[in-house]
């Protein structure tokens, strides 16, 4: 019988971003938003006959696949709390080729910070089973401080297209 064993952790991340809360929060709110930052880029496309999905409700679903490193990881996310504007909470569960390796609760606060918004992360998971290591909450830490990264980036460059 394989060993059993759950690591849990919580990390908070705090950003700041010159645009409103709305717009932060829009974001978070699409498929096409999310698509155009929430990709690190070093990740490679899963089977195209896995099946994803963006429901971004109260009760929606969040599914997608993705391979790195040669592991098909697969994300199912559930929305349990959506405020427009001021915060979002949902679970996830990750699986590495099929085995579930994580669970977490992510609650995600949008707070206007004087001309611009003051976001909040924090991600609350249990590690299972000894897949991920025991550096595995400072890589998902890692991995979401990277997403975020690439929403500044996003916001940045929608923020400089837009006009005048």
């Amino acid at each position: 019988m394989p060993q059993r064993s759950v690591l849990h952790d919580t990390f908070t991340i705090e950003r700041s971003y010159p645009v409103t809360p709305s717009r932060v929060f829009a974001a978070f709110a699409s498929r096409q938003s999310k698509d155009a930052w929430g990709d690190t880029g070093d990740v490679q496309s899963a089977d195209p006959q896995d099946t994803s999905e963006f429901d971004f409700r109260v009760g929606g679903r969040e599914r997608f696949s993705h391979k790195y490193q040669g592991t098909t990881y697969r994300y199912d996310g559930l929305y349990y709390d959506i405020v427009q504007d001021q915060r979002i909470v949902y679970s996830y569960e990750m699986y590495a080729d099929d085995v579930r390796i994580s669970v977490s609760v992510a609650t995600i606060e949008f707070a206007e910070d004087g001309d611009g918004t003051s976001l909040t992360w924090t991600e609350q998971g249990a590690y299972l089973d000894g897949f991920d290591g025991p550096e595995a909450p400072s890589l998902r830490h890692g991995g979401t401080s990277e997403m975020l990264d690439g929403l500044s980036t996003y916001l940045h460059r929608r923020t400089a297209d837009a006009p005048a």
